[in-house]
């Protein structure tokens, strides 16, 4: 791709298509019409003219191609997860010195005291806002992003010197969301309000993300006033911060609370690849949140065998939706089919039984459309996987009908968007709470956090649940998620609540254990397993549950406990 041809990036006149090319640059040169913008050595994007895209062309590609879509995964703890005990010790004290802190979210106030050292200096390394096109500097990592514009410390504390700060850095945190979870991973402290991040000396990088394009919502039937983000923005910008901390030298912290409940919740996608190598990387550690969708009502699942017949699935479909996909995920070797009954009464099959299929579902009575894909095998897991995009859905339960083909037991997820981008009363009537975990977190690798109540002691209700298709154990372990302070727009404190609280709270207790093994040199080859085991051993259990727990991981963590450990196996 050529600085030329960059326009595309932005431009919705363009859909952008994941390439996944591992370094084999002949299966890039049969896009070169579409400008092949090389990422990393394993992925690419080429950009299609909307007017190419139909329901038939995006299956060309495969399902993975598509970029799913991602959106925020939120909405006393120091003491609660021995931090505060650590720093005690005066021979550790650990407080995150010479880690990177990476959040990769809506931005960030620079402006913040609580982002400064104490010679008034920032604690940012570096804001990559892909939002501003200004003709200003654009980061490169592996391969030339050609898009947004980076600000390196020296421009931010320019700005902080100005009596107007953006004029010289005009990036903004309009939502707040990663504010607050820099604040709580990496804030200095304030004495006045009696506020810490959890890892107060680490330093930090940012990405604010750009909007997903409006050509994609579309495909997914997204408001286009609602907030989510496209997985290949997401992965340039985990692979910039990933280049950006190995080329100065420093081992890095990584927060990610974005998730989505398309795909098959196993460690396939190009997002869980990217995440995977990451966390697999000596030096650095990945947390992600686990989601809130542990009572969305947005997973079905069910069984099935060759004799119990057809398995009912009711959906509960809210007043003017304005439309939605659902994904139906079957193992192998059972072939899956369905059927569909309207609120209204109109019958519809749905047969799924070619490798790879499109139709259109039109309706008498109703304005609802329903466009099926249907890819038998799908590559990455192996699994059929029909997807259902529902436009003017009409509002009521829809009847809804699985059938199983095989001779051998069979077993089927579905799942809906997550409910920031429905109604709340679009739902399956017989929900199940588990396998609610959202991608990326359902790989092997990261350290996927659920949240609890560090007060009373209670898990949070809407907490993302276990385990994973791929049947790795996730969440891993429990942070302390609800009412947590955090700085707010208004240069004040306020709270938050969710699972992005509590992997923001493990991303510092990350940060200070890369501080001991990295930085103090008593570990220097540990990388994010090697610091999830160490949290594990030191979590804290109740004698009550069986472990690991689809609710809690392995725990609640507890790093003065980790430490305690380490000090009885050393003598």
């Amino acid at each position: 791709m050529t600085k030329e041809e960059s326009y595309k990036i932005i431009s919705n006149d363009y859909f952008d298509i994941m390439i996944k090319y591992n370094r084999n640059f002949n299966i890039l040169k049969q896009y070169e019409a579409y400008s092949v913008h090389i990422m990393n050595e394993g992925f690419a994007v080429i950009y299609l003219p909307v007017a190419e895209i139909n329901n038939h062309s995006l299956m060309e590609f495969g399902y993975d191609a598509v970029p799913n879509y991602y959106t925020l995964t939120s909405e006393q703890s120091l003491e609660a997860s021995g931090v505060n005990q650590i720093r005690n010790i005066s021979n550790i004290n650990l407080r995150g010195r010479g880690v990177v802190v990476g959040i990769i979210d809506t931005g960030i106030d620079y402006t913040n005291t609580i982002f400064l050292h104490k010679d008034g200096t920032t604690k940012i390394l570096a804001i990559w806002d892909q939002t501003i096109q200004s003709g200003g500097d654009t980061p490169i990592a592996v391969g030339q992003t050609f898009f947004g514009t980076e600000y390196n410390s020296d421009q931010i504390n320019r700005a902080l010197n100005s009596p107007n700060p953006l004029q010289v850095v005009p990036s903004m945190d309009d939502n707040g969301h990663g504010t607050k979870l820099a604040g709580i991973a990496a804030g200095s402290e304030d004495d006045k309000y009696y506020f810490s991040g959890v890892a107060s000396e680490a330093d930090l990088l940012v990405v604010k993300l750009k909007q997903a394009k409006d050509n994609l919502k579309d495909i997914y039937f997204i408001p286009h006033d609602r907030l989510c983000y496209q997985e290949n923005d997401i992965l340039w910008a985990l692979d910039y911060i990933l280049y950006t901390a190995r080329s100065m030298g420093r081992p890095l912290s990584l927060c990610i609370s974005l998730g989505t409940t398309l795909g098959s919740h196993d460690c396939n996608g190009f997002l869980n690849t990217l995440v995977a190598l990451a966390g697999d990387t000596p030096g650095v550690a990945v947390s992600i949140a686990a989601g809130n969708e542990g009572s969305a009502k947005g997973h079905f699942y069910h069984e099935l065998t060759p004799s119990n017949g057809p398995i009912p699935v009711e959906l509960n479909v809210g007043e003017n939706e304005y439309g939605f996909t659902m994904e139906l995920w079957g193992d192998p070797p059972m072939i899956y089919s369905l059927d569909v009954l309207s609120p209204s009464g109109e019958y519809k099959p749905i047969i799924s039984e070619r490798l790879m299929e499109t139709q259109t579902i039109r309706f008498i009575f109703d304005q609802t459309i329903i466009y099926i894909n249907n890819i038998l095998i799908e590559p990455s897991s192996g699994k059929q996987v029909t997807i259902l995009r529902f436009s003017k859905p009409t509002a009521g339960v829809w009847r809804i009908k699985v059938y199983g083909k095989g001779n051998l037991k069979g077993a089927f997820h579905m799942w809906l968007p997550m409910k920031e981008l429905i109604s709340e009363d679009t739902y399956f009537v017989a929900s199940n709470p588990y396998t609610t975990i959202t991608s990326p977190g359902n790989c092997y690798i990261p350290i996927t956090v659920t949240a609890y109540n560090s007060i009373t002691g209670t898990l949070y209700t809407n907490s993302g649940k276990g385990f994973p298709t791929s049947h790795a154990i996730q969440p891993s372990l429990t942070a302390p998620g609800v009412n947590i302070q955090c700085p707010s727009p208004d240069q004040g404190f306020t709270t938050i609540t969710g699972t992005s609280a509590a992997a923001a709270h493990t991303t510092g207790i990350c940060a200070m254990l890369l501080e001991w093994c990295i930085v103090q040199s008593n570990y220097p080859d540990v990388d994010t397993v090697g610091l999830k085991k160490f949290l594990i051993r030191g979590a804290k259990r109740n004698n009550v549950l069986q472990y690991p727990n689809p609710d809690w991981g392995y725990g609640v963590i507890d790093v003065y406990n980790t430490f305690n450990i380490f000090r009885t196996d050393i003598r």
